[in-house]
């Protein structure tokens, strides 16, 4: 954790000194006392930086200015900014966890079988089950706990500190703050919202370099990503991807995307999307949960705005890639 958060520190230090900052302090919402050491940084990126001992924290956003800020702390669930002030200091509340740790301990300690599988379908779930997937190692998994109903049907997640994975196929090392897990046995479904940060593996050798970027080009090809990034800039034909209605009806770029001052783009579409990648298949599927959802050049779109089902949906975090990758030709 410590080795985080100072590389975290880093990263925000070394993007300040260009670009436009903006400056704030981060309280707990219910006693109003500062939190220090909270991170401060774009989801599912490499940008960041700390709050010091007074709460405060200063970062260059000018790398991702259409991106909401997120917020996190031990302890604490994320806060999502998708407004800030440029020009004036900004407030942040944030929300402490509530959950009974101790009685949760005391149960897990009670039933050391249960937790083992817990754990294995939070691996499988969390992570996902593909070989990217199986090089990862959940380097503090004694930082999760477990709850299961009372008919052991479902299973709810905590974890007390951000949870470290190592990605050794990918070459990154990712801390995830989660908000919240669950998975019910009966149905075998799930749910889990948190937030993503990366940083490189800088122990990695040059060959293990050329490994990781022939992996991550791997996992680019056909992936939600450049998908979305092949769409923002209309080239979808060029990227392998092609895209139809609910009759099987060709959709162009103006059917589904509409622009607003500004290079602010948005998805809308009154049914679901198909998509197909290098074949007249579709085999994903895009739903809308709002009638417009924000998305930008990175890939990166609004997160509760959209439901991907069909191949696009199988990745998980074992195959996640940070918004500022750029893949090598």
């Amino acid at each position: 954790m410590k080795k985080f958060l100072a590389l975290l520190f880093m990263t925000g230090v070394s993007i300040q000194l260009f670009g436009q900052v903006i400056t704030g302090t981060v309280y707990d919402k219910s006693s109003k006392s500062i939190i220090y050491s909270a991170s401060v940084y774009f989801n599912g990126t490499s940008v960041g930086t700390l709050t010091d001992d007074k709460g405060n924290f200063r970062l260059d956003v000018s790398r991702y200015p259409t991106m909401p800020l997120t917020i996190s702390a031990v302890g604490y669930y994320s806060v999502t900014l998708s407004t800030y002030s440029k020009e004036k200091p900004n407030a942040i509340y944030m929300n402490p966890k509530t959950f009974e740790l101790n009685e949760v301990v005391i149960k897990e300690r009670a039933h050391p079988l249960r937790r083992s599988e817990n754990l294995t379908i939070f691996r499988n779930e969390f992570l996902g089950t593909s070989g990217n997937a199986m090089s990862c190692a959940i380097t503090n998994e004694g930082d999760i706990r477990f709850r299961n109903s009372q008919a052991n049907d479902s299973i709810i997640a905590y974890a007390v500190k951000p949870i470290l994975i190592d990605n050794r196929a990918l070459g990154y090392k990712i801390t995830y703050f989660l908000d919240r897990f669950t998975y019910s046995k009966s149905s075998q479904t799930f749910m889990f919202e948190g937030k993503v940060f990366f940083s490189e593996d800088s122990s990695a050798s040059e060959s293990k370099k050329e490994y990781f970027d022939k992996k991550r080009n791997e996992v680019y090809r056909g992936s939600r990503m450049q998908f979305l990034r092949a769409l923002w800039l209309n080239d979808l034909n060029s990227a392998g991807f092609s895209i139809r209605g609910p009759a099987n009806e060709a959709l162009s770029y103006s059917k589904v995307v509409v622009e607003r001052g500004n290079n602010m783009k948005y998805l809308r579409y009154p049914n679901g999307i198909y998509v197909a990648y290098y074949s007249k298949l579709a085999k994903s599927m895009i739903q809308f949960h709002k009638e417009y959802v924000f998305f930008d050049a990175t890939g990166y779109y609004e997160p509760d705005g959209l439901e991907w089902v069909g191949e696009m949906a199988k990745p998980r975090l074992g195959d996640m890639l940070p918004y500022g990758y750029t893949p090598k030709e």
